[in-house]
Formats: C-alpha cells, sequence, structure tokens
C-alpha cells in the first residue's frame, strides 16, 4: 500500500528530510504546505472529497470525478486545477486526474504555546 501523508513543514524540515533521502533514508511519500492557514485554504471541504475519491481509484476524467463526489463539473473542474496546480494531483497526457496513493493521511500538530 502506497501512503500520501500531507502536513505543515517549515523549509529546513524539508531540506533535512531531502537530504535523508539523499543518503538513503527512507522518507516515505509526503507533500508539505509551508503553514497552517495554506494548508487549509487549499484543501477545504470540496477539494478534499475529491482527493478522497481519487485515491486508490485510477486516472478519472472530470465528469466521473464529477459524479463520485456529487458535484457540478465545472466545481469539480475549477478544484481539480488548484489541486493540480500546486502539485497534489497529477493529470494525465489524456486530461484524465490522478492520484496515484491507496491512501492520504492529514497530519496536523497541535502543541502547547511556550510560555
Amino acid at each position: 500500500m502506497t501512503t500520501l501523508t500531507i502536513d505543515v513543514a517549515d523549509l529546513n524540515t524539508v531540506k533535512a528530510s531531502m537530504k535523508a533521502a539523499f543518503r538513503g533514508v527512507p522518507q516515505g511519500c509526503s507533500f508539505s504546505f509551508p503553514n497552517e492557514a495554506q494548508l487549509l485554504a487549499t484543501l477545504n471541504a470540496n477539494r478534499w472529497a475529491i482527493l478522497k475519491a481519487l485515491t486508490g481509484a485510477g486516472p478519472l476524467g472530470v465528469r466521473e470525478l464529477a459524479r463520485r463526489v456529487g458535484r457540478d463539473v465545472k466545481g469539480v473542474h475549477t478544484d481539480a486545477q488548484a489541486l493540480v496546480n500546486c502539485g497534489l494531483i497529477d493529470k494525465t497526457d489524456a486530461g484524465k486526474l490522478s492520484l496515484p496513493y491507496d491512501e492520504v493521511r492529514l497530519e496536523l500538530i497541535v502543541r502547547a504555546a511556550a510560555a
């Protein structure tokens, strides 16, 4: 099973992860946003539904995706394009949308503020 983990990570954390990967340390598949605000703005409820519908489904056309999420084609196209533009989902040469993972995890961590 392939899992994509979506999280929030600063640039130094991402760099450290990349360096570890180049040394051969397994990192898994991840997509990091620079802050919580950007993650939450990008992954609204409609776009999260698109990710859920694409997970493990193979490439889908926009019409089929719209049917699966119960929305109009134009709205799904707009939201899917935003996800393609940020790099979360892929668009095939045939124009179908794809998320090549069997599972998607969203990690948001809240810690107590330092006194």
